[in-house]
């Protein structure tokens, strides 16, 4: 479909170069007029470009004096002038699009340019590279170019983070300027190169953050990704994720186990059998507390331990054995609610599934946990403006545009391309090839051509190295291992006579310069020269490969190592028949025309229509691969929805919104829930006073004019609304008045970052598992992906149903800290509530509805015995200061 628009309308690539002519020519009429600036004034046009900025000018305005600026900067610094078509895959980048670059046209010297233009904005450029050498020599490389300009450039590493400063001097060779610094200050630079990995895992970390200090990313505005096919399509079949082992150990399991039996129902908690949930009361927490020595239950170092416990509670009371689940042979196995089939290898999230273990005393399987998690194709969608450069983007034009809504333009070389790219030599089986291999690098080795062999995973690579040994041929491996290493020795694969075996992704990022890189070794510029003529006489750089790629990309990719800058170069490949690709696309029938032919082991058949059919395979292979990722970037498209709400939630919080308002709703919500459950009926007779009285319990001090029969018929329902919501700002504003607003306002924080953090990890894991088992509904005739939809909604639902339960419940049964006068607060944990000295820990509802903390009765006031005490404690004063 996307081809056959695109050979309708003809392609959009000689329209969009055509289009940026006028500005090219712009860029070169500017240059005399840039080359004239002293190095200050150079500096000095930043200040000027961001100044015309916020007077209203846009970014496509200054383009043309970025441009020149850049190619100047340039020139100073690297003696690199930017060509003609630079400056259009510059353009290309700075539109937001897609730059397909044959190698050796200079990628990183052309994302100079976009990323310095889009750095005037003030909002930081992302330059997204494969590997941490890259980012680090990219950095360093091009620092000097963005220095002249006076742009700020630092570079991520996995454990570090580096600030390019021409005045630091670290010692290190290649790598003069980088001078440490804090990741925050990274990202804080006009420019920040990275990987992909690094940048994706900071989003996920800053979304976990409980202060916004901890936070490193500013908002994501632009990012420039270098070999965008490898990044945006190979790599986001993985999704980012952070996990670990649950904080609960086998033994807590089994503790909690033994604990919850000793608890007494509706004294020291409450179930809930509709919704299968379990609150805890004042009486079982405390209760609790003393069973496990915890000083604080609801402290933050216990954020896991009220979850399992209630878990350990839900499996005791409301999970019957033979009902909800089955034990066999050691295992507890779901049992279906509807159908009552065993679920077999389904296990409930959250921790449940370990406390009917627990307490079937059976062995408990630990969890994992998904703190978060993110597909990189919806990190990078985070980006106000994206855009991508590689060899070879070409093939990947639907799927570019069809998830990032990117356009593919190839930008035209700067020199003719002239390598020879053979059809392809297809051998019977793969040791007949191999040893064909073999063969032409040992003779092009002795003629003193370079040859690149590329193979599609380490074990080949180490296979052909142990066949050139015994041969004598001296070569060099590369198989990504090392990053560092594998640039040095790519830049010297030009040399004459060079053999370079390399797992095909290797040493991308690194041109391969015919008679080696000059920069490099000791060579004098005769001497470089001298071999650089030899390697050309001998045919350019060779390139070899050993079999097809399932990606076409792949092969082109490798094809593209040779022939940069109109260098002359030739490529092939060899295929077995019992190669993967061959085996699974018609291998068997191309082999019974071999041997219907008679065709010798040894001897290859080179034909146009077997290459075509390669190629068919490929495209399959292709089709399918996108298919995949569509489907993985469909089922997080879903998970995505919910996590932009929860981190639209976290960043509201961490910001310091008044979040009382907040609250407070939440209060009225599940107090009005309670009332309609319990009291609902139009016949007061049916009421369950004594379960509305608890159930008001656990979240807030019920008052004592609405603790019988009678005085809640004469209010009515709404009347008895009324009243709760009344009487819940007035314990709230009495809490506020003894925690002071500053500190009520830090535990609103902490409690809502708490409740929502705890249950987005729940959450994670049970659209995991929910993702997991969706495929049974494509039996039913039911698309797997609609329900996993419909499903996640309600799962959603009932998140933030559970967030809000999780606050209203906490609020006040919070412990807080009274610290004795002229005592020191306590640091440790558990344990120090006898200490002398040691705060005395107490809820916030018993320090507040506590009398002898309230103001007395005013001298003179005479309340009557039945009256409502005036301390606020919503009890009737002969219940109160009257007793």
């Amino acid at each position: 479909m996307f081809k056959t628009i695109t050979k309708m309308f003809g392609s959009s690539d000689e329209k969009v170069i055509k289009k940026m002519q006028p500005d090219v020519d712009e860029v070169n009429e500017l240059e005399p007029e840039f080359q004239r600036l002293s190095d200050d004034e150079l500096r000095a046009v930043t200040v000027e470009f961001k100044r015309r900025i916020t007077e209203g000018e846009d970014l496509d305005d200054l383009l043309p004096e970025a441009f020149a600026a850049t190619r100047e900067a340039a020139m100073r610094a690297l003696g690199q002038r930017h060509y003609d078509v630079q400056l259009m895959g510059g353009m290309v980048l700075h539109e937001g699009k897609i730059a397909e670059m044959r190698t050796g046209e200079g990628k990183t010297l052309v994302s100079t340019l976009a990323a310095y233009l889009n750095s005037l904005a003030g909002e930081g450029v992302h330059l997204v590279t494969v590997n941490d050498y890259l980012a680090r020599r990219d950095a360093h490389w091009m620092g000097e170019v963005f220095e002249r300009l006076g742009v700020a450039v630092a570079t991520l590493q996995h454990d570090s983070a580096e600030f390019y400063d021409l005045s630091h001097d670290s010692g290190e060779r290649g790598f003069e300027h980088m001078r440490p610094c804090t990741r925050a200050d990274a990202y804080a630079a006009d420019i920040t190169y990275g990987t992909n990995n690094e940048f994706g895992f900071d989003y996920l970390r800053d979304n976990m953050s409980s202060a916004v200090e901890g936070r490193v990313q500013r908002p994501l505005a632009y990012a420039i990704v270098d070999e965008v096919d490898n990044i945006l399509i190979d790599e986001a079949r993985t999704p980012l994720i952070i996990s670990g082992p649950a904080d609960m150990s086998v033994r807590e399991y089994q503790r909690f186990s033994r604990v919850v039996p000793s608890l007494d129902m509706d004294v020291d908690y409450t179930i809930d059998e509709k919704h299968k949930s379990v609150a805890l009361t004042n009486d079982g927490i405390t209760k609790l507390e003393q069973l496990l020595n915890i000083t604080n239950l609801y402290g933050q170092e216990n954020f896991g331990v009220v979850h399992q416990l209630e878990n350990a509670l839900k499996a005791q009371t409301l999970f019957i054995r033979d009902k909800e689940y089955v034990v066999q042979e050691g295992q507890v196995i779901i049992v279906d609610e509807f159908t009552g089939r065993m679920m077999e290898g389904r296990r409930f999230s959250d921790g449940l599934h370990q406390a009917l273990e627990a307490k079937e005393s059976v062995k408990i399987q630990a969890e994992s946990i998904t703190y978060a998690t993110i597909t990189l194709q919806n990190y990078f969608r985070l980006y106000k403006k994206l855009s991508g450069m590689t060899g070879t983007a070409e093939t990947e034009a639907e799927e570019f545009f069809k998830i990032y809504k990117q356009e593919v333009v190839v930008v035209p070389t700067n020199q003719p391309m002239v390598r020879d790219d053979q059809s392809d030599l297809v051998y019977r089986d793969q040791k007949a090839k191999y040893n064909a291999v073999v063969e032409e690098i040992e003779e092009r080795h002795k003629q003193g051509q370079p040859v690149l062999v590329g193979t599609t995973d380490i074990d080949l690579s180490e296979m052909l190295s142990e066949m050139l040994k015994r041969r004598g041929v001296p070569h060099d491996v590369l198989n990504a291992k090392q990053h560092d290493r594998e640039a040095s020795i790519v830049a010297q694969a030009g040399k004459p006579g060079a053999v370079t075996v390399a797992t095909n992704m290797a040493g991308r990022g690194t041109d391969i310069v015919l008679g080696g890189n000059p920069d490099v070794g000791d060579q004098s510029p005769e001497e470089w020269q001298r071999e650089h003529d030899q390697v050309v006489a001998s045919g350019g750089l060779r390139i070899i490969g050993t079999e097809r790629h399932e990606a076409r990309r792949i092969d082109n990719q490798l094809r593209g190592r040779a022939g940069r800058q109109g260098d002359p170069g030739s490529s092939r490949f060899y295929v077995a028949l019992d190669d993967e690709l061959m085996r699974r696309f018609g291998g068997d029938r191309i082999r019974a025309v071999m041997d219907w032919a008679g065709i010798d082991e040894s001897v290859a058949i080179e034909n146009k229509m077997i290459n075509k059919s390669i190629e068919n395979a490929q495209v399959k292979v292709e089709a399918h691969h996108f298919d995949m990722r569509k489907h993985l970037v469909e089922y997080d498209d879903v998970v995505n929805t919910h996590r932009d709400v929860i981190y639209a939630e976290r960043d509201k919080i961490l910001a310091g919104a008044d979040l009382r308002a907040n609250i407070e709703e939440m209060v009225d919500s599940e107090l009005s829930a309670i009332g309609e459950e319990y009291l609902s009926d139009r016949n007061s007779d049916n009421w369950d006073v004594d379960a509305f009285v608890t159930e008001i319990g656990t979240v807030v001090p019920l008052p004592e004019d609405l603790t019988d029969w009678d005085q809640l018929e004469a209010l009515g329902i709404d009347g008895v609304q009324d009243r709760l919501a009344a009487h819940s700002r007035q314990v709230y504003d009495q809490v506020e008045h003894e925690l002071t607003p500053e500190a009520m306002r830090e535990a609103e924080r902490w409690l809502m970052l708490r409740s929502v953090d705890a249950n987005w990890v729940q959450h994670l894991t049970s659209m995991e598992n929910l993702r997991q088992g969706i495929g049974l509904h494509a039996f039913g005739q039911r698309d797997p992906l609609v329900m996993y939809k419909k499903e996640g909604h309600e799962q959603f639902q009932g998140l933030q149903a559970k967030i809000e339960h999780d606050i209203v419940h906490t609020l006040f049964n919070a412990r807080i800290s009274v610290a004795p006068k002229g005592g020191q607060r306590a640091n440790g944990r558990n344990g120090q509530a006898g200490r002398p000295g040691a705060p005395k820990k107490e809820t916030v509802m018993a320090k507040v509805m506590d009398p002898r903390r309230r103001e007395a009765v005013p001298a003179g006031q005479k309340i009557g015995r039945n009256q409502q005490c005036p301390c606020g404690s919503g009890k009737k004063y002969k219940r109160c200061h009257g007793a």
